[in-house]
């Protein structure tokens, strides 16, 4: 049986605390190696069934990038436009996305309609194939994390814009668009918590006893 010893709690407890959400990128590329390193932790993910419904679809052509930052610009307007004053104001200040400066994209998708895992798990809850891509982001996200990658999230896109973008199957549902390379700067507060969006909401809040 393996056994994690103190140092490793701790070594992870920091893993944890240092991911970050990255927006600002430095131009040097990803090996290879290390990309495929960490993709390859993420498919030792669990998920329902057994199904490993995670498809991970690596966008390097410059028109299909361009496309992804078309709707993104699209998006962020919009949701600039929803807020009220102040709020707006506070919003127009944030950078959102690294999609210029990454020089990696992952479009990561869930195959909705995957035969692998013969359904167990999913009759009453079919979301839990999506769930489970979003386990297989964590671990990649920690993974990369610990190679010294950062990753940033962006959920500002057209889910259906960004599919047929990438030529695939009605099937593919978006999950996490990822922008990935060596971050500019390390911060260990978050930058929506830097930059005043918002504070971390209190432990005790989020669990409730019964």
């Amino acid at each position: 049986m393996v056994s994690f010893d103190a140092g490793f709690r701790a070594s992870l407890a920091d893993l944890f605390a240092w991911r970050r959400d990255v927006r600002r990128f430095r131009s040097d590329p990803v090996a290879e190696v290390v990309l495929r390193d960490c993709l390859a932790m993420a498919n030792l993910s669990p998920s329902v069934g057994n199904s490993q419904p995670w498809r991970f679809v690596r966008v390097a052509d410059p028109g299909r990038r361009a496309a992804v930052v078309e709707s993104f610009q699209r998006c962020n307007a919009a949701a600039a436009a929803s807020y009220p004053d102040e709020r707006r104001a506070a919003y127009t200040q944030l950078k959102l996305a690294g999609l210029r400066e990454a020089p990696v994209h992952l479009a990561v998708f869930c195959d909705a309609e995957t035969e692998a895992g013969h359904g167990l798990g999913r009759a009453t809850m079919p979301e839990m194939l999506r769930y489970s891509v979003v386990s297989a982001v964590q671990t990649f996200w920690l993974a990369a994390r610990a190679n010294g990658l950062g990753v940033g999230w962006v959920s500002i896109l057209e889910p259906d814009a960004v599919r047929a973008c990438l030529d695939l199957p009605q099937s593919f549902e978006l999950v996490a668009y990822l922008c990935v390379g060596y971050p500019v700067e390390e911060h260990l507060d978050p930058e929506l918590i830097r930059h005043g969006w918002q504070a971390r909401i209190d432990e005790a809040t989020c669990l409730i006893e019964r």
